[in-house]
């Protein structure tokens, strides 16, 4: 990816969403812009204007933590977006994302037995990993049932991101589908910054921009966010609708995988049809060494 491109966009972005009024400044008449001009982002974060834009045209290579800093308090960055602008200055200055260091291929790690075995052990919840490329690589068996629509026949590996854009019964899965593509592609767009080296991710970027006009405006929009912990509704098709708490945990062993569990509140009508659903799923045991796609996890 172009990093220049990526931190103008990024700046720019970010400074027309911060109005005058939010930055304690004079909002004026006859405004060509929205949001700050760059005059303003420049004195709210201590630097002369034309080192500012400087910065906005993507020369961010040298830029020190301090004026980093200065910038994001003065766009009104919130931590995810600030880790981001940092991410994209460690690529203009060559420095390896965050000091993650380059990923080996996900073959070995998702196919390890204890993974598997730590899978399987939760039976009360969905749990799956997944990388940073969207790829659903390993799930327990609650999770494999779960995620079926995702899953499909097998062949490909699953792919969260395609799934969301490409498989029109995603917006039946998926109740809220406004939402889970905004999260989806901001999710995407940070870890595109903290590795921007990812071709893989890049060529799905690319993929999904060809393909689908929904992800290519959001795509433009350079919102980033994590993941974390929330709650989201899904729809399932054989016990309906599901309001889901989630928690993605970070494997230490695999950088850059994640573990992502969810479950319900005790007692709740998706606690009763989360159950119904494991039971089914235990109708239909598979290995526990099985991947949840007859492909290569990396495979496209």
């Amino acid at each position: 990816m172009d990093n220049r491109r990526e931190v103008r966009e990024f700046l720019t972005s970010r400074r027309a969403k911060v109005t005058p009024e939010q930055a304690g400044l004079p909002g004026g008449l006859n405004r060509r812009v929205p949001g700050l001009r760059r005059t303003e982002v420049a004195v709210l974060a201590g630097v002369s204007v034309e080192y500012y834009a400087k910065l906005e045209r993507g020369q961010i290579a040298g830029a020190s933590a301090s004026v980093l800093e200065a910038i994001a308090r003065a766009l009104r960055l919130d931590d995810t977006e600030r880790a981001h602008l940092f991410d994209l200055a460690r690529a203009a200055d060559g420095i390896p994302a965050s000091g993650r260091p380059r990923r080996r291929a996900t073959r070995q790690s998702a196919s390890r037995p204890s993974l598997h075995w730590a899978l399987e052990a939760i039976t009360d919840g969905i749990a799956f990993v997944r990388n940073p490329r969207q790829d659903l690589l390993a799930a327990n068996a609650l999770g494999r049932r779960f995620y079926a629509p995702v899953i499909g026949d097998g062949g490909r590996t699953p792919n969260l991101a395609r799934f969301q854009f490409l498989d029109p019964s995603s917006r039946d899965f998926y109740p809220d589908w406004d939402l889970f593509a905004e999260m989806c592609v901001a999710i995407m767009r940070a870890e595109a910054g903290r590795d921007p080296h990812d071709r893989a991710l890049q060529d799905l970027v690319g993929e999904l921009s060809t393909r689908s006009d929904t992800f290519r405006t959001l795509w433009a929009a350079h919102d980033v966010r994590t993941h974390g912990t929330g709650t989201k509704r899904f729809n399932h098709p054989e016990v309906g609708e599901l309001v889901l708490a989630y928690e993605e945990l970070a494997i230490t062993a695999e950088p850059g995988l994640v573990l992502i569990i969810y479950t319900a509140e005790p007692g709740s009508p998706s606690a009763e049809r989360l159950r119904l659903l494991a039971s089914l799923a235990a109708e239909q045991p598979t290995n526990a060494g099985d991947d949840v796609a007859g492909a290569h996890p990396g495979s496209r």
